[in-house]
């Protein structure tokens, strides 16, 4: 089951020139996932402050790290498509 949308899939037609083959309607269904892309809450996530003393690292650096008091420094989100997350580097 595709969670693309109508005018996903014309994009991806329009894109390729052709009918999409399974495996590539695969492939752009898992990129385009929420899970990969953000697609519906990247919006949102841009109205978030994102340069502030109390960020210490931002987007696109790797978890977001907020210093919310007490020298206490909280992440926000750990993962890591490259290496088990559980595992430290």
């Amino acid at each position: 089951m595709s969670s693309l949308s109508p005018e996903e899939l014309e994009d991806i037609r329009r894109r390729l020139g052709r009918e999409p083959s399974e495996i590539e309607l695969g492939m752009f269904d898992v990129m385009w996932s929420e899970h990969c892309s953000y697609k519906s809450s990247k919006k949102v996530l841009k109205m978030l402050p994102t340069k502030a003393p109390y960020v210490i690292v931002g987007p696109g650096q790797d978890a977001g790290m907020v210093e919310i008091g007490d020298e206490i420094v909280i992440a926000m989100k750990i993962e890591s498509h490259n290496h088990p997350s559980a595992i430290e580097p």
